[in-house]
């Protein structure tokens, strides 16, 4: 079984290149594909247009396969309460840096997979498409898997791998406590839950028909040599990458994994309204890093973009997201490529 995805997904390396919205864009996984791993494309920050003009990179530059992910979330209502908490929880920040909270019912920038997306999905036919917080309506996901797409989607609990077994995956990203970005939760809440990766590994193996993929702490050959002999059928690994020339890797984000700061790590919902593994910056230790009043996913993001932008003038991360992994030893300023061999034992 510990070879099945690259027989599932026709690569030649059992190693999925996690997508990592923010922080790449094809050329990652351009470069992973033709290492021979999954290489992944994040949409969820994309418009449709640019999501096309990425697909057209791909196929240009490989032709090997490669994973296309979406989020699945739902757009939430606006909650009056909320937002006067949040903006008051916040008031001190806009006054320190001079700048303005924004003004009105805001409107979150990551996009939940729709009709445009599918119809992408249909014309450019990537051998896989993965998801994030549960799976699309099933109307959506009929297309993607006509497309001839295989389908894959994160579990963070046994209940969620089993459910996504029964609504049709042809694979589970087990995903443990450990992995940088955001939870992949849509059934659980609390982050009580959350279980460390080798853990859900075989909790989930042993429950499930459908290959299950590693994901969480993952950041090199011994790692991955773990997880298949947990009962992984490969790993997914994101945090590795992160300092890879193909990376898009802000410049503060990327000083930090290169700093005693990358050592710190926590789950935290005030820099987006999801649960999320990031390094530890200040509005974190000062606010979270979980708070009940920051508001509703994808929300929380678009009060902190006037801060953030301050901040980051200055050159500070206050603000800012850094996701990352517990298990950063393997992010290096490597090639991804290399990255992808040394993680598969192929240095």
């Amino acid at each position: 079984m510990s070879d099945l995805i690259t027989d599932l997904f026709g690569i030649e390396l059992p190693i999925i290149q996690a997508p990592m919205a923010g922080s790449q864009g094809s050329a990652l996984a351009i470069a992973v594909a033709n290492a021979g791993g999954l290489g992944s494309l994040p949409c969820a920050l994309l418009k449709p247009d640019q999501i096309r003009s990425e697909l057209e990179r791909i196929k240009r530059a490989t032709s090997r396969p490669f994973n296309i992910n979406f989020f699945c979330h739902q757009t939430p209502a606006f909650d009056e309460a909320r937002d006067a908490a949040w903006r008051s929880a916040l008031a001190g920040y806009y006054e320190e840096f001079g700048v303005a909270p924004p003004a009105g019912e805001l409107a979150g920038a990551r996009l939940p997979f729709d009709a445009d997306a599918a119809a992408l999905v249909e014309e450019f036919r990537p051998s896989v498409v993965s998801f994030h917080f549960g799976l699309p309506r099933p109307e959506l996901l009929a297309r993607v898997k006509r497309s001839g797409a295989k389908v894959l989607s994160s579990a963070t609990t046994l209940g969620e791998a089993e459910w996504l077994e029964a609504n049709g995956v042809d694979a589970i990203v087990a995903q443990g406590s450990e992995a940088g970005g955001h939870r992949g939760m849509f059934l659980e809440r609390s982050i009580a839950t959350q279980l460390a990766t080798m853990d859900l590994v075989r909790e989930i193996v042993a429950r499930v028909r459908v290959p299950v993929i590693a994901a969480g702490g993952i950041a090199d050959a011994d790692g991955v040599a773990a997880a298949r002999t947990a009962g992984a059928a490969g790993v997914q690994a994101g945090t590795a990458y992160l300092l890879c020339p193909e990376a898009t890797t802000s410049a503060l984000h990327g000083a930090a994994l290169k700093s005693d700061a990358v050592r710190t790590t926590t789950i935290t919902n005030v820099l987006t309204g999801k649960p999320a593994r990031g390094i530890v910056n200040r509005l974190m230790r000062e606010l979270g890093p979980m708070n009940d009043a920051a508001p509703a996913f994808p929300m929380a993001a678009a009060y902190l973009a006037p801060l953030r932008a301050a901040a980051e003038a200055q050159g500070r991360n206050d603000f800012s997201t850094m996701w990352c992994g517990e298990n950063a030893g393997g992010c290096r300023e490597e090639p991804a490529g290399v990255v992808t061999r040394r993680l598969a034992g192929r240095a």
